[in-house]
């Protein structure tokens, strides 16, 4: 009875459709899992993503889970990730993911999953990475260090809405830096983030970590943005 009545004043609803979930469904319905725009990306190596970054960042591979439409359901998920505190959405993302990549992950011997940082003042203003519960899910389920000490952001850049006025200052080349020692060397990093839109984010982080003697570096996003 306490379990329908808090229910009824906080109803769950699906992340990507709004609609009330039934008793046997968590964060998602069946419905939006069901029609989840997957890009099978880890079955093709000249895929989207990997495209992205030939001649600007030597990847091993690059994979994103999901195309991101435009008022889609993965949109409304990430968006309900990202700025609502539904961290459960990278977890159940990452749970899906890790069951589809798990034989190509294994093949390619990943040793840590390194997630883009956050600023530490967009840090505390969010109060957690948006990434940390995607990328936590698909470390445990394919028993991968998640190391977010690794890799650090330098410079803080405002909102979307002011990326014009941060473009000079986010132009710079030390605005993500790694702090490794010798313990770091020669290893395959797997850097992850939400959403590839241009890429440059991503590009900056990989050369910060390329700065690594000996070190390989490949990419995965929940989600890819589709022009």
């Amino acid at each position: 009875m306490l379990k329908n009545l808090l229910n009824l004043i906080y109803p769950r609803l699906c992340v990507g459709c709004n609609t009330l979930l039934l008793t046997n469904e968590t964060t998602i319905c069946s419905k939006c899992l069901h029609h989840l725009p997957y890009t099978y990306h880890w079955k093709n190596h000249k895929n989207d993503t990997t495209k992205k970054f030939e001649g600007l960042l030597p990847i091993e591979f690059g994979i994103s889970f999901l195309y991101f439409q435009k008022e889609g359901i993965v949109q409304e998920a990430i968006h309900k990730l990202k700025y609502k505190g539904k961290q459960e959405v990278g977890t159940i993302l990452g749970d899906l993911m890790s069951a589809e990549i798990k034989e190509f992950i294994i093949n390619q011997k990943v040793d840590a999953i390194i997630p883009v940082p956050l600023h530490p003042k967009r840090l505390k203003e969010r109060g957690y990475n948006q990434v940390e519960s995607f990328g936590k899910a698909i470390s445990k389920n394919l028993n991968i260090t998640y190391n977010d000490s690794l890799l650090i952001r330098n410079v803080y850049t405002k909102t979307q809405t002011q990326k014009n006025k941060d473009s000079r200052q986010y132009n710079k080349e030390n605005i993500f830096e790694c702090k490794f020692q010798e313990s770091d060397y020669n290893k395959h990093y797997l850097l992850i983030d939400d959403i590839i839109t241009t890429g440059a984010t991503l590009e900056k982080c990989g050369k910060a970590i390329l700065k690594i003697p000996n070190s390989k570096v490949s990419i995965l996003t929940i989600g890819y943005t589709q022009s």
